[in-house]
């Protein structure tokens, strides 16, 4: 396996934690998931943005700064493949998207002091899907507190990554995910193995599902 440390991430209802099932599976590997449910101002956030979007933030990137600094000091000998279902930088860019300019400054500078201290994954698999096919399968999960995310918060998540992806030229897999099934078309899982297998530098290499 050429890569050791894989991160699958996309907007929201885009399909990484499934994807990340499947390649940790594979590859016999570390599976690091964010845990969203333990965060207390998630629900109130949907309810209220203006009001909890810096807690909600904060709390995000202090639960996934502690995530990965474990996985980092955890090496196991039978493993020598991690995925996470999460880039870090993942908190800023929707810090970027809730927080008003003040608020996003000062999130910034605590970042910026913790990410230096974090691993940066190998390869990024990012999954791109329309917001009308994300809107489905935010449906079809039916987590309550998620029903009624407005279309533009994920159209500006979205602009916000690729915007983020191409000004770093980020090794990325970038896979147009609108009719992707990873669990039911083999076909499907089977783009991802060939894209990992592939050799390419630094930037963005676009496929599509069958």
């Amino acid at each position: 396996m050429k890569h050791h440390f894989i991160t699958v991430e996309g907007n929201i209802g885009a399909g990484k934690t499934t994807l990340s099932n499947l390649l940790a599976q594979h590859f016999n590997a570390k599976l690091v998931l964010e845990e969203f449910a333990d965060n207390p101002f998630l629900a109130k956030f949907y309810d209220n943005p203006k009001q909890f979007a810096f807690p909600v933030e904060l709390f995000f990137m202090a639960e996934r700064y502690k995530q990965l600094k474990d996985m980092v000091g955890t090496k196991d000998l039978f493993q020598s493949v991690t995925v996470s279902d999460y880039l870090f930088t993942k908190c800023l860019l929707f810090a970027k998207v809730t927080l008003p300019d003040e608020e996003f400054r000062l999130y910034q500078k605590l970042f910026d002091i913790i990410h230096a201290q974090l691993p940066f994954p190998d390869i990024l698999i990012y999954l791109h899907a329309p917001v009308s096919k994300l809107q489905l399968n935010i449906k079809k999960r039916n987590r309550p507190f998620e029903q009624n995310i407005a279309d533009e918060y994920l159209f500006n998540l979205q602009e916000t990554y690729t915007s983020y992806i191409k000004q770093h030229n980020i090794k990325t897999i970038f896979i147009d995910a609108s009719n992707a099934d990873f669990t039911g078309n083999p076909a499907h899982f089977k783009v991802v193995l060939d894209a990992l297998n592939n050799d390419f530098e630094n930037g963005q290499q676009y496929f599509s599902l069958p």
